[in-house]
């Protein structure tokens, strides 16, 4: 049996003993569908939670996507000088903060007095949330996707196992896949790893292939322009493995962003959907890709 599909089992088992009085949480659902490579379904992944409503990596952001409706939430973590993990894109809190400082030369305490920022740099209400608190606003309801987070890999899993957390969690990397077998050893069995590989040239097949015989259930693929190794990249993972795609900016897509796609929908989501295999896709604009999906029956 091909050990992508043991990953499913103890899911099923799941389904199957759940009462209809028992409802089963929704992060167990979209893990489920996210582990279906032939599913038709679309995952959408929200950048920094919903950035552009509230102030990004804030609980307001994050509580924002999850009423919406996303699937996933990319989030950002960064640890302390006492070794608290806050979430966080910058190595500096300057950027998003009223304040100013490495976060890595920062106490927990110190950088909480502080509050979050807005896009245009004005002061809010909302606090520094940190990776504890997060993980149980959001346990049952959504994946998570935490970026950076191999730094502190040793810090991260005991906070996903106190929280009950960690078969909702996404990571991602450019390691070689025995590499990533050697860091992440028996959590693979629970949380989930997406290797990531730019397909931009010929050899960029071979690397891909070489990560394929490790049966990961998703992969992040970013190419710059014309997709003719996406496409080999495409007829490879089909019906094995789900592709992620970032619609962040033009490089990471081939020019078909998030911004080009509120131009014509069709065009850029519904190109990378249906030409490229694209069936998890990160974006800036959730809402909008939400409404796209729904219309065309694929959310």
């Amino acid at each position: 049996m091909d050990m992508k599909w043991l990953n499913l089992i103890p899911v099923a088992l799941l389904l199957c003993s759940v009462t209809a009085c028992n409802e089963i949480p929704r992060s167990e659902q979209i893990r489920l569908e996210l582990l279906n490579p032939t599913s038709k379904q679309v995952l959408v992944v929200s950048h920094r939670a919903d950035w552009r409503n509230y102030t990004e990596n804030s609980m307001e952001a994050i509580n924002s996507a999850i009423e919406m409706g996303v699937d996933i939430l990319e989030i950002d973590i960064q640890c302390t000088a006492d070794s608290q993990l806050i979430l966080m894109h910058d190595s500096k809190i300057d950027r998003t903060t009223t304040g100013k400082g490495r976060v890595s030369e920062m106490t927990l305490d110190s950088i909480q007095q502080f509050k979050l920022k807005n896009g245009v740099n004005i002061r809010t209400r909302y606090h520094i949330p940190t990776l504890r608190e997060v993980l149980l606003a959001c346990k049952g309801k959504v994946l998570i996707n935490l970026d950076k987070a191999d730094r502190y890999f040793d810090l991260v899993v005991p906070l996903l196992e106190e929280t009950g957390t960690t078969r909702q969690i996404i990571m991602k990397g450019r390691r070689p896949a025995n590499e990533v077998d050697s860091l992440y050893g028996k959590y693979l069995d629970e949380l989930i790893y997406m290797p990531i590989v730019a397909i931009n040239k010929s050899e960029d097949i071979d690397i891909l292939k070489g990560h394929i015989s490790a049966n990961r259930c998703a992969f992040e693929l970013t190419f710059r322009e014309e997709p003719i190794y996406m496409i080999q990249a495409a007829d490879l993972l089909k019906g094995t493995s789900r592709i992620w795609v970032n619609c962040l900016w033009d490089t990471l897509c081939g020019g078909h962003e998030d911004d080009q796609a509120l131009l014509d929908p069709e065009a850029h989501y519904g190109y990378l959907i249906n030409t490229l295999g694209a069936s998890i896709i990160q974006t800036d604009r959730p809402e909008f890709l939400i409404s796209y999906l729904k219309a065309h029956n694929l959310h």
